[in-house]
């Protein structure tokens, strides 16, 4: 499971990396993100109703109705961050934006936490030239429709699509990891087919990663 990763890489640079024209830009004046938690704010590539690749931002995580088990009154709307491999193509939260809405999510690292009370947190990011060598995970988006405190809420989100956990990532989690996708696959996987797209969900090579940064409360690279 991934609840924490960052992106640091310059707009320029994400716009250069991922295909995406200026004038496609619409982030803004987009900052830096040493820290991204569920329900923040962070960029995401798309496809656009025109055709062309976009640079959007959204909030992480699917939006469902989530009721107080006690009261049954409607509390915080839950977040879905994180969709498994083998339920994207099964489950009703998934199949559509699969199908229809693959997106890449721009990264410069991860987080993964093992322990409790304290926890460690462990920071994993590619090898390569740069400190932080930038990449993208394989994503979708839609248009969450859900009931809020106030009625019915509308947001444009995205998730991120777990697969299983390579060799360094295994000892700090046992079971998941984000899909990491290389740049030669964004076509296929923006594009290509439900098929084509399913083919890309598997782990990256453990060799290409490193683990950079490491510690108790390192809630941010």
């Amino acid at each position: 499971m991934c609840n924490l990763y960052s992106n640091t890489t310059s707009q320029e640079a994400m716009r250069q990396l991922f295909g995406v024209a200026p004038h496609r830009d619409l982030l803004g004046n987009s900052e830096p993100l040493p820290a991204i938690f569920p329900k923040h704010l962070a960029p995401v590539v798309r496809v656009s109703e025109h055709g062309d690749r976009e640079m959007v931002s959204l909030s992480w995580g699917f939006r469902t109705t989530k009721k107080s088990k006690k009261t049954g009154a409607v509390i915080q709307p839950g977040a879905w961050n994180n969709a498994r491999d083998d339920k994207v193509r099964s489950s009703g939260l998934w199949k559509w934006s699969f199908e229809e809405r693959r997106c890449l999510v721009p990264a410069s690292s991860f987080c993964e936490a093992k322990g409790r009370n304290p926890a460690t947190y462990h920071w994993f990011a590619l090898k390569g030239d740069e400190s932080r060598p930038p990449f993208a995970f394989a994503g979708m988006w839609q248009t969450s429709r859900y009931e809020g405190k106030e009625g019915p809420e509308t947001a444009e989100t995205y998730t991120i699509i777990t697969t299983t956990a390579n060799e360094i990532v295994k000892p700090i989690h046992p079971q998941r990891m984000p899909v990491i996708l290389r740049p030669e696959s964004y076509d296929q996987w923006m594009s290509g087919s439900a098929n084509e797209a399913f083919d890309l969900l598997e782990p990256f090579d453990a060799n290409e990663m490193q683990i950079v940064r490491s510690g108790e409360g390192e809630k941010s690279d």
